[in-house]
């Protein structure tokens, strides 16, 4: 599990070379446990770090990792915001479903009052995201973390299909 690094991004953000953040200024997320990396590929985030972190230039508030839907691609797209058109000036590949992303959170609660909103990554949603929505909204639309599902035990051992020889 890729944690998210705040030295990464300070040099490339941060121009007057302040401190880079520590442990215990490290980006939290909407659990109150340190920030982890919602998708690397495509690479994701306000900073194009991989993680929903967010910042004062971030107007959009990108602070929900969610995993894409046909169903919310065309909700956006109706509403103006094509998230499936590549903008390499933007360093912006284009989505399809089943991509993960840094949602603007205003989209993402638009999308879950009008009944479509995509599932949430709630390790990597950082917790800014809960001046706009409530914490129980995103819960009812959170993914199964395998970290959280695991719990020590060794998974099953998948039965072979026949078909993949």
């Amino acid at each position: 599990m890729f944690v998210y690094n705040p030295v990464n991004s300070v040099e490339s953000t941060n121009p007057s070379k302040e401190q880079p953040p520590t442990l215990m200024n490290q980006p939290k997320n909407v659990l109150g446990t340190p920030l982890i990396a919602c998708s690397t590929d495509p690479m994701t985030g306000f900073f194009r770090d991989g993680c929903c972190n967010t910042g004062p230039e971030d107007l959009g508030q990108h602070t929900v990792c969610v995993q894409l839907t046909r169903e919310f691609l065309e909700f956006s797209l109706v509403r103006g915001n094509d998230l499936v058109t590549p903008h390499p000036e933007w360093n912006f590949p284009g989505l399809k479903p089943g991509d993960f992303w840094c949602l603007c959170v205003l989209r993402w609660r638009e999308g879950f009052l009008a009944g479509c909103a995509p599932k949430v990554r709630l390790e990597a949603t950082h917790e800014d995201a809960l001046k706009y929505v409530r914490l129980e909204d995103l819960q009812s639309h959170a993914m199964a973390s395998p970290d959280l599902l695991d719990l020590g035990r060794s998974a099953p051992t998948p039965t072979p299909n026949p078909e993949w020889n």
